[in-house]
């Protein structure tokens, strides 16, 4: 018995709504010119207060133009309906490797946040209840599911990957193609009843699947009481993990006293000339604020290695204790690798932001041992490329198999 189900009712795009996932933007403006330019893009459904007519509106106070907005899109044939299908999935772009994945429903109650909590996905990372009080709230008000966790596949990964290429190579046309901001290819297909599907999602089961992406979406799901959610099952050779840097709009602190700050923590500070741009490994830590480049080695700390990740010391020295402010401060931006780092420092050279801190990614291998071993990642430590679109499959709720 595989923990991965089919969608009961599935709702799959006819073109024009897929979307970058609401958590992908470090500015909320990018958000509403997307809605601006696509008023068909699911983001103007999942992001209602950040529509263009809604700004100034809170989220629960827009929500009934999320429900208005899906009906619509449901009636104009922006969506068409399909039953006890899994979807077939691949992203391709002409200087990569194609990546594949299946969407799919997943047990809920599989959901395994430590050691001594039974389940086969595993989650590992904190997270800020605020976005999912927000995801909750949109599920109830919707009835449906717009944008999926991104799971790996860690048991059977290699398994899965030559099924899936195998599956979409001989699935003929797809059912939906999407571009996405970077200009790769998403294209999707729907496998029915059979033994096919059933073979592809044994596979996708067939071992401990990480949340990737998708860790407040995962959480709203429990929290929600929905038994099944909507998840993307993808194979490590399908993903790459990129820097996820972050940015300070406002310093507690000057920048020589910052310094000097972290100086007396243990750390060594050291000019860098030069562009600023994200480390090379791991280690050290570049920072930019005042119009200077610094190398930044944090000093390790109690604990063990993922105590001690650049991204946990960012937490812990540089802004808990040096800046004072908890990691959920507003003046906190979280910013992944689709920004590259000259997005950053102009950030600071154009006055938005006072610091930038770049850091360099983890990778694949350690972000699964760790998974594996029931150890926590620092929160929005991990930025998984290519992303699950969202918006091009959608599962509702209220059938028997997500309700």
């Amino acid at each position: 018995m595989t923990v991965v189900h089919p969608i009961a009712r599935a709702w799959i795009t006819t073109g024009g709504t897929g979307a970058q996932n609401y958590d992908e933007f470090a500015d909320d403006a990018e958000i509403t010119a997307i809605i601006e330019a696509n008023p068909h893009s699911a983001l103007a459904i999942e992001m209602p207060h950040r529509a263009p007519g809604s700004l100034g509106r809170s989220f629960l106070d827009a929500l009934p133009d999320a429900v208005a907005r899906l009906a619509e899109a449901k009636a104009d044939g922006s969506y068409t309906p399909a039953e006890q299908v899994v979807v077939l999935y691949r992203i391709s772009s002409p200087l990569d490797e194609p990546a594949y994945g299946m969407f799919a429903l997943v047990d809920t109650d599989e959901i395994s946040t430590s050691a001594d909590e039974p389940g086969l996905v595993i989650r590992n990372e904190d997270v800020f209840i605020a976005k999912v009080r927000e995801r909750v709230a949109l599920a109830e008000a919707l009835g449906h599911l717009l944008s999926p966790v991104l799971l790996l596949q860690t048991g059977r990964g290699d398994e899965l990957h030559a099924a899936l290429a195998a599956a979409t190579d001989a699935a003929g046309a797809p059912a939906a193609t999407d571009t996405d901001q970077a200009g790769r290819t998403h294209a999707i297909w729907l496998l029915g009843p059979g033994p096919e599907q059933d073979a592809l999602r044994d596979l996708a089961g067939g071992g401990e699947l990480v949340v990737a992406d998708g860790n407040h979406r995962s959480l709203a799901a429990q929290t929600g009481g929905l038994p099944r959610f909507l998840a993307v099952i993808t194979t490590p050779a399908s993903v790459a993990i990129q820097p996820y840097n972050r940015l300070v709009s406002e310093l507690t602190v000057g920048a020589d006293e910052l310094l000097d700050r972290l100086r007396d923590a243990g750390a060594r500070v050291e000019p860098l000339d030069g562009p600023v741009d994200v480390p090379a490994s791991g280690g050290t830590v570049h920072l930019y604020l005042a119009g200077r480049g610094y190398a930044i080695t944090l000093p390790a700390g109690p604990g063990g290695v993922v105590e001690n990740l650049d991204h946990a010391l960012v937490e812990r020295f540089l802004l808990r204790d040096a800046l004072g402010l908890d990691p959920g401060d507003k003046r906190v931006t979280y910013v992944g690798g689709d920004y590259p780092a000259s997005w950053l420092t102009g950030e600071v050279d154009a006055g938005r932001a006072e610091l930038a801190v770049l850091i360099a990614p983890v990778t694949v291998d350690d972000f699964v041992a760790v998974n594996l071993a029931r150890e926590k990642m620092p929160r929005k430590s991990t930025w998984f490329t290519p992303k699950a679109r969202g918006g091009l499959v959608l599962a509702e709720l209220g059938t028997d198999s997500a309700r």
